[in-house]
């Protein structure tokens, strides 16, 4: 009769066991089979980011590396085989290290408008500003993206005329062009200046404009632009008038 009782008081725990051993064979045949199923899906090696790429920054080839991930074979082209094929594009979004880059999150930088276009190149410090011109005032159109130029001034007045270099070393960071018009030929030039520098070059828009192209010899680095101690920011400009104008400037007037 005791034997009977502890093989009665026993049975739970065998059918807990058995219970136990079921459910681990049920883990192992589902693991097998979703390897089975992972290893029928073919790899392909992509471009993935390296690092976190930001909207509006231009991808370099350090930010990039080569994954091997699965890819479903009727899965549509949207990956880049390539380093190559992505350095200089654009992300429209944040695209988190270690994810791959598709064809829908980048585009070109000639493609990148409004919100998506990337930063213009401008140090802290310093602002763009648009100026115009044209064949005879720019060089014959010689003027192109990442070179520098000075500004020469004329001013007729009080029965004179009088030329003057009123900066140099202007960084030329785009370049308008006349093409919406149908003709050629350069219409613009956003150049790197500090904000004073913005208001005079303003101010001398009503008068007679000309840039010399510099040598490339004789370029500085926009990286190591230093700060105007005199202008360090947008706030340090606080308008100018024809008589600052005339003192800052005495042998135009």
């Amino acid at each position: 009769m005791s034997t009977f009782r502890a093989l009665t008081s026993r049975r739970p725990f065998t059918l807990l066991g058995i219970v136990l051993a079921l459910l681990v064979i049920g883990a192992f045949v589902l693991v097998a089979l979703n390897a089975g199923t992972t290893s029928n899906v073919p790899y392909q090696s992509v471009v993935v980011a390296n690092a976190d790429l930001k909207p509006r920054l231009p991808i370099d080839a350090a930010s990039l590396a080569i994954k091997r991930i699965p890819v479903p074979a009727n899965y549509p082209s949207v990956f880049f085989t390539k380093i190559t094929d992505v350095q200089g594009m654009i992300p429209l979004v944040t695209i988190l290290s270690g994810e791959a880059i598709t064809s829908n999150v980048v585009v070109q930088a000639s493609q990148a408008l409004g919100s998506q276009s990337e930063y213009l190149p401008i140090p802290s410090g310093f602002v763009a500003l648009t100026i115009p011109t044209s064949e005879q005032q720019g060089v014959a159109g010689y003027i192109q993206p990442g070179d520098y130029i000075s500004v020469i001034v004329t001013v007729s007045a009080a029965g004179k005329t009088a030329s003057l270099t009123i900066f140099t070393n202007l960084h030329v960071i785009r370049v308008g062009t006349n093409g919406s018009t149908g003709t050629s030929g350069a219409s613009s030039l956003t150049v790197v200046v500090t904000q004073c520098q913005a208001e005079i070059i303003t101010f001398f828009q009503q008068y007679s404009m000309k840039y010399s192209l510099e040598s490339f010899h004789d370029y500085l680095s926009p990286d190591n632009q230093a700060k105007d101690p005199s202008c360090p920011t947008v706030d340090s400009a606080h308008g100018v008038t024809l008589q600052m104008i005339q003192k800052a400037y005495p042998t135009l007037f």
